[in-house]
């Protein structure tokens, strides 16, 4: 089984975007966001989708198209970015029912279900208090504590 990216990426892309703002340029395009995630920009339209469904992003046409972040950087949390995402929670359960006759089978959701929910809320309280802002002064402390180094 493979990990999940997609937080990691929409907190890319909208880490990039504020970087970016803050360059001078007011709107991004799929393709610069792209490079830097090193993805196909349809991967990054899609992730700009749900961004804009949950209102963190719109789309700019016409001339200077592109897209813009519509909130401050240190009032969009990673928990908005995730719920923007609707992931449905970090484990599922399986696909079919397991064997209701087998005493791991009958117990065996509600049993993880309980200890999911526990992980679920540990993961939300994180989540919420770390914003975009954070990670890209973070990001940005990386890039200088690299420089450093050199």
């Amino acid at each position: 089984m493979s990990a999940n990216s997609r937080l990691t990426v929409a907190v890319h892309v909208l880490t990039w975007m504020v970087l970016d703002r803050q360059g001078g340029n007011e709107v991004a395009t799929s393709e610069r966001i792209a490079s830097s995630v090193n993805t196909n920009p349809v991967v990054i339209r899609r992730c700009l989708g749900d961004l804009r469904k949950a209102g963190l992003v719109e789309a700019r046409r016409g001339t200077g198209a592109g897209w813009l972040v519509t909130r401050e950087p240190e009032t969009v949390t990673l928990l908005d970015v995730y719920e923007a995402l609707d992931e449905g929670g970090v484990f599922g359960m399986h696909n079919s029912e397991p064997n209701q006759s087998c005493p791991v089978g009958f117990g065996i959701r509600p049993t993880l279900r309980h200890v999911y929910d526990g992980v679920e809320d540990t993961m939300r309280k994180q989540l919420a208090g770390t914003t975009i802002a954070d990670v890209l002064r973070d990001v940005l402390a990386q890039e200088r504590a690299k420089g450093q180094a050199e």
